[in-house]
């Protein structure tokens, strides 16, 4: 049962309470960096590449959202409830973090929202004023958004569509004052470690408001087996959910992949302390998209996703070569999986 929120003129609020949803993506839009057209272009530029990548963010069409919301649930995938369980075991150290930082009813930035359900575990507990749910998947995250508003009528929602790896900037709606970002999942582990540092800078950076907190979950180093089978199930689940990019591809590209001539691969690199996923063609083919083509051999793969793995000691580091001048941590018994609280 979710504890009551503590705001006032509750009864007007279930009568009339409803999120706003400001949509921010436009795939067809530049990039920030003015040097691809959009997320044709984007995609384009990684399949051209001698070594083919697409970025990890593609995966997340509505589909590919609900595929990795099965993903969590899988015995394999041990992310998620390892991180519920710290969320659940110390969410009173979480509270009492944010009143040691000065910062009482925050104003929640959820990065990579998804289907916010681990915000909505913390919601009772750090009683935010306002809640901001990020997420480039923009349907799956307006639904999600109204189940939230549902199940917390009082609370002031913002849900923002927006691609914030191309950078985060946001709409004068999100209020500055006593910012939490929130960043679980281990998803920071999906930049490379020097766009990690960027991103936690721009974090940092005293133009994202005052009282600026971070609440960070990040997977930790362990066996090669227990990484492998993460990113590789029994069910085949985490493949299809790669597969699922190529169609994401053929939507935004005009493409013509075919499924059925890929497969899913994923390997531990221990050199870089990364998972990394591919998908390997099957057989000699073509992929063809207006004006141009790509020719694949037998055995060659795309680069779909890199996923980082850290050490408590390199992760406090990186938070602390970023900016952030005080980082407490909590794991599970295990040490598989931490929580970083970080202020400025």
């Amino acid at each position: 049962m979710n504890l009551p929120l503590k705001f006032p003129g509750l009864a007007e609020a279930l009568a009339t309470a409803s999120p706003q949803f400001i949509n921010l993506y436009d795939d067809t839009l530049p990039s920030s960096s003015g040097s691809a057209g959009g997320a044709a272009d984007e995609i384009a530029e990684g399949l051209l590449a001698e070594a083919a990548t697409v970025s990890p963010k593609f995966f997340y069409n509505e589909l590919g959202s609900k595929l990795f919301e099965a993903i969590t649930g899988l015995d394999e995938y041990y992310p998620t409830r390892t991180e519920a369980g710290i969320f659940e075991a110390s969410h009173a150290h979480f509270t009492r973090a944010l009143a040691s930082a000065g910062i009482t009813q925050p104003c929640l930035i959820d990065l990579g929202a998804g289907n916010c359900a681990k915000a909505m575990s913390l919601i009772p507990h750090l009683q935010p004023r306002q809640y901001v749910p990020i997420d480039i998947s923009v349907d799956f995250l307006r639904d999600a958004a109204e189940q939230v508003q549902n199940s917390f009528p009082a609370l002031d929602i913002v849900g923002l569509g927006m691609d914030f790896s191309a950078g985060l900037v946001l709409p004068d709606q999100v209020q500055t004052h006593d910012r939490v970002f929130f960043y679980p999942g281990s998803s920071l582990g999906n930049f490379h470690p020097g766009q990690a540092l960027e991103f936690l800078q721009h974090i940092a950076d005293p133009a994202q408001g005052k009282a600026r907190g971070l609440l960070l979950g990040i997977d930790l180093v362990k066996s090669t087996e227990l990484l492998e089978a993460a990113y590789d199930d029994a069910l085949g689940v985490t493949g299809a959910f790669n597969k699922n990019l190529l169609l994401n591809v053929n939507e935004l590209l005009e493409s013509d992949f075919d499924v059925r001539q890929w497969r899913h691969v994923a390997l531990f690199n221990a050199a870089q302390s990364r998972i990394e996923m591919h998908l390997e063609a099957e057989c000699d083919l073509t992929v063809r998209w207006p004006g141009h083509e790509r020719r694949f051999a037998a055995g060659e793969r795309i680069h779909t996703e890199c996923s980082y793995k850290y050490t408590v000691e390199s992760m406090t580091a990186l938070l602390q070569q970023a900016g952030f001048s005080q980082v407490e941590y909590w794991t599970d018994p295990k040490s598989w999986f931490a929580v970083f609280w970080a202020t400025v």
